[in-house]
């Protein structure tokens, strides 16, 4: 397993790779690989302050750390970086890739912007944002220097959605595989215009009345329930995509697909009821919560349908397995993240255990895309001994994280609280916030292998002048099975 994947130039793109139709134009390309970096960029800055976060909850260690305004302000930002910013990276990176064939003003505007954007929020607690507010899906810090951030990358999010619709072709009529990933990619566009629809629905109708934190979680509230939705899409795209490449059998027919895909958002059909009534008010948010609880269980059918095609996979060569690992990890992880969300009473860290491993399910399905694309845009992988040990370290951290957390959680521990604020008073609240702490740094170490990973292949030497796969332009065709 030592050595360089540089002698096999197409490493993961072959032996599972997809059959020959059209290159992807080498603009495209370096759109799409623009993404990944400003992804890869996002869970750097990231992982550094989630390996600050868990080792200021741990106990024994915490007392090092300079306090809970630290760890909330390390909190806001670690949070908006790997979930918002990573999730729409990646995004961003499939859309270019499936979407147009020539590149747009429009979509070189929306990527920069996000890049702008994105760069000001992780800068931000040092320009003198040091207020933080810590509501849900987005929080914040109270300076214009975050705002204006988080106000670039949503136009930048926003102007990429739409340059993705108004661009994208699709056959109904003799559909294949590529056309089904549009399709659901589509959705996933369409999903992130109403999330923030929602948010511009709820700021037009907050009182004035309303201040402070619960302003913010207002805010946020809807727009980013739906916008889970789209996450949802998102990974079981990158699912298909992975379980495709690794061998799964593919025994839904692309219309059966784009059936079930259609399925996953159909229950946001129900936002304008839930808007019915005035934003504040407790309904709202007991509606938006049910909508996500159950309507994310429209998941289960294609879900189940990619489970049973990687139960009754094809042998592939050794070098797909991280491919394979990725996906297992991934699909692990979302399940149990799920199943923990249905566990959550009261505002304790049972919260974070059910987001953790929903939000990592889908990291991880991503870092297998990534690892996917590198080498079929001529960027060699070069640690494979890493590359082998990265999902299962990845995850194995994170299922011992999420444990942890879900144990702490029913003995009674506060969530987004830190040091003495936890009140770990007895055993088992100390086990599992201990937990938690270890699980936490294993994760980071899996987190700095998929970085260590990605950054030295994009920096290193390309294999081929063009993008290439064992000597023919590159291709992403998903015809067939």
């Amino acid at each position: 397993m030592a050595g360089s994947m540089t002698e096999h130039p197409e490493s993961l793109a072959a032996g599972g790779s997809l059959p020959a139709e059209q290159p992807v134009p080498e603009q495209i390309r370096r759109r799409t690989v623009g993404w990944i970096w400003l992804g890869v960029y996002a869970l750097l800055a990231a992982g550094l302050l989630s390996l600050c976060l868990a080792l200021s909850r741990t106990p024994g260690i915490q007392e090092i750390f300079p306090g809970k305004d630290f760890f909330h302000v390390a909190l806001v930002v670690h949070v908006d970086l790997s979930v918002l910013v990573w999730f729409m990276a990646c995004a961003g990176m499939v859309w270019s890739l499936f979407g147009r064939k020539v590149p747009t003003t429009t979509g070189a505007v929306a990527f920069w912007l996000a890049v702008l954007g994105t760069f000001m929020i992780s800068i931000a607690p040092f320009m003198g944002a040091d207020r933080p507010l810590m509501n849900n899906y987005v929080p914040v810090l109270q300076h214009p220097w975050f705002f204006a951030g988080l106000g670039l990358l949503a136009v930048g999010i926003v102007l990429q959605a739409f340059d993705y619709l108004r661009g994208v072709r699709l056959s109904f009529g003799a559909a294949d595989f590529s056309d089904m990933v549009r399709f659901a990619l589509a959705l996933a566009a369409l999903s992130t215009l109403a999330a923030v629809a929602a948010v511009i629905w709820t700021w037009a109708q907050l009182p004035a009345a309303v201040q402070g934190e619960r302003y913010y979680e207002i805010l946020f509230w809807g727009g980013g329930h739906v916008l889970q939705f789209t996450n949802s899409v998102l990974v079981l795209v990158a699912w298909f995509l992975l379980g495709k490449t690794s061998g799964s059998h593919a025994w839904l027919s692309p219309r059966m697909g784009m059936t079930l895909f259609a399925l996953v958002i159909i229950p946001l059909l129900a936002v304008p009821w839930i808007y019915r009534q005035p934003v504040e008010v407790d309904g709202a948010f007991t509606e938006f919560t049910a909508l996500m609880r159950w309507g994310g269980l429209m998941t289960l059918p294609l879900g189940i349908a990619i489970v049973v095609g990687f139960v009754y996979r094809h042998s592939v060569p050794a070098h797909l397995q991280p491919l394979r690992a990725a996906l297992l990890c991934s699909m692990t992880l979302f399940a149990a993240g799920g199943f923990l969300g249905f566990l959550i009473k009261g505002s304790n860290t049972m919260i974070p255990a059910h987001y953790h491993g929903s939000i990592v399910g889908v990291t991880l399905a991503f870092m297998g895309v990534v690892y996917y694309l590198l080498p079929r845009f001529g960027f060699a992988i070069r640690q494979r001994r890493i590359l082998y040990l990265q999902p299962y370290i990845f995850a194995g951290g994170q299922l011992m994280h999420i444990t942890g957390l879900a144990l702490s959680g029913g003995y009674g521990v506060q969530r987004k609280v830190a040091g003495a604020e936890q009140m770990l008073s007895g055993f088992h609240e100390t086990l599992g916030m201990g937990m938690m702490g270890m699980g936490g740094l294993l994760a980071a170490v899996g987190g700095l292998c998929f970085l260590i990973i990605a950054i030295s292949a994009l920096l290193g030497d390309r294999i081929h002048r063009q993008p290439a796969v064992a000597g023919k332009p590159l291709v992403i065709d998903l015809r067939g099975t």
